[in-house]
Formats: C-alpha cells, structure tokens, sequence
C-alpha cells in the first residue's frame, strides 16, 4: 500500500482534467484556491466559470489527515472510528450552458485508517454519471461503452457490477427518480488488493476525458433557447437535491472541517424549483423521466 503514489497520481489527474475541460471552451475563466485545514492537509479547487460554453465547472483535489473519521465514512466502518486518517481525492463537476449538453460528475478517492499496533485498513471508491436534461440515445450508449471499456480488463463482471451500484446511489428516494443515466460507482474496494485496485482507479480515471469531451463537443452548437433553458433549471433543482440531501462525498467534505466553498463548488450557479410543474406528455421534457431516467442496459445487443 503507497499512499504517497496514490497522492501523486491525484494531483496529476486534477491538471489533466482540468486541461481537457478548458479545451471545450472559447473563452474559459480560470480560478484556483489553495486551502488548508486546521486540524491536517489542504487541497486545490480550481473552476471554470463565466460565459463560455462551461457555465461552471468545479474540479477540486483534497488530501487531508485527523484523527476519527467522519460520520460519513464511520458510519459504514464504525470499528474506525478511533483511528487516525488519511484521504485523497479528486472531484469534477461540469454544469454546460447549452441545456442539450449534460452534466457530468467524475471522483476518485483513496482512505486509509491507521491505529498503532493493527494493519492499516485501506479502500478507493469513486466512479462517474451524466446528468442530461434532453437525452439521445447516442450518448448514452457512448458513455455506458467507455465506462465498459474502463472495467472490461478487470473481469466482465466488474461493469455490471458498478454500473448496478450507480443506479442505485445516483437516486432520489423522495422524488422516485433517478439523477440521470448513470454510469460506474464503486466503494470500499480493496478485495482485489492495492496494486490491482490502483490500476482499476487509473483506468477509471483515464476514461472519464474519452466517455464526457465527444459527447460535449457534439452537442455544445445545439440551438436552443428559454424553453429548453427553463427545463435545464429545473432538472438543476433535482441535482441540487440529491448533493445536499444524499451525497456522501458533500457530508464527508463538511463533516470534515473541509473548505464549504470547495465542498459546494458542485451547484450549479443557477437552479429554478417550480410546484407541482409537469411536463407535457410526450413532449422530450416527459421523454427524459419517461425513458432515460429509468435504468437500462444500455450497451443491450453491442459486441463487447
């Protein structure tokens, strides 16, 4: 176990994201913070915002350390909650102005739990989803093949397996629905062993630039216009929902004295809530939780 390498590669792959972001738009404004935590560690948030083809985008690294894990991850390790800790990751949030343009979410983080005198406990989790307002199959299909293509080495049961686990953790529980069309989530992965489970995360890494920038620049030109722009503000309601209410990366980020503005840098800059709004049906608005939002193979039928 080389908690240092794992550090390394993070803030290697922060810049990288970050590089291929600004490659999609004319006119990027770049910002970066560099922050620390009281009790250990620190991180690097830096966002794209402004009036480009990205409305925001947040891609955030963190490695911090303390003593006593959060709630958030206690909770499903509470035999940890006495050990010293450390934890890296890297966060990616893209919220596009063209509403035919989907949100993406990426992360990757690596926890390892130490106590003097017992092995240290170790675990990666993390994966990515895309969050359409206006779906095409297409898409779809592009995002669910790379994803496949990130696991396949792995075993051919490994993307099945995560793409399951992300239905079910990118839903809401109140509204019925899922956040969008899914993806790969994993948690607590240390079964296969570091060396293993390092190379599995640096494949989901490498893959989320290949799944996220062809299906960006294809539809970034698309027209569109209030309609289309009213309905991109009220999905936005239904992301803002589930990071506040059901994230647990947003709990970990704030239960761990981490930077709020960093932590939230996942909202979106504009969300619109309307009572008791439906779509017509029919309509590509009722199209989205009529077809895309329910789970799918999407990749039903396709050579592997």
């Amino acid at each position: 176990m080389n908690y240092p390498e794992v550090e390394t590669w993070l803030r290697r792959l922060q810049i990288d994201i970050v590089a291929g972001l600004v490659s999609l738009d004319d006119n990027p404004r770049l910002c970066q913070n560099r922050w620390e935590r009281r009790e250990g560690g620190g991180g690097i948030t830096r966002t794209i915002e402004g009036d480009g083809m990205i409305e925001k985008g947040a891609v955030n690294f963190s490695a911090i350390s303390g003593n006593g894990l959060p709630p958030a991850a206690s909770a499903l390790h509470p035999a940890l909650s006495g050990y010293d800790f450390h934890a890296a990751g890297v966060s990616v949030i893209v919220h596009p102005r063209n509403p035919y343009v989907p949100a993406s979410h990426f992360n990757l983080r690596f926890f390892l739990a130490e106590k003097p005198g017992i092995a240290p406990v170790w675990w990666f989790g993390g994966g990515f989803d895309l969050t359409p307002c206006y779906g095409f199959e297409q898409d779809c299909r592009h995002w669910h093949r790379t994803a496949r293509a990130a696991c396949t080495p792995f075993g051919d049961d490994i993307y099945p397996r995560f793409k399951r686990w992300c239905d079910e953790y990118f839903y809401l529980p109140h509204r019925g629905e899922a956040r969008g069309i899914g993806g790969i989530f994993f948690d607590d992965l240390n079964e296969w062993g570091f060396e293993r489970c390092f190379r599995f995360v640096r494949a989901v890494g490498e893959h989320y630039l290949p799944a996220y920038l062809p299906i960006f620049e294809h539809r970034k030109t698309h027209p569109w216009g209030e309609r289309e722009r009213a309905f991109q503000l009220y999905r936005r309601g239904r992301y803002v929902e589930f990071n506040l209410i059901y994230d647990r990366g947003t709990r970990f980020g704030l239960q761990s004295d981490g930077r709020v503005e960093s932590v939230l840098a996942s909202l979106p800059p504009e969300a619109h809530w309307r009572y008791d709004w439906r779509p017509a049906p029919g309509s590509p608005e009722d199209r989205l939780t009529a077809y895309f939002l329910k789970p799918r193979d999407w990749l039903a039928g396709e050579p592997r």
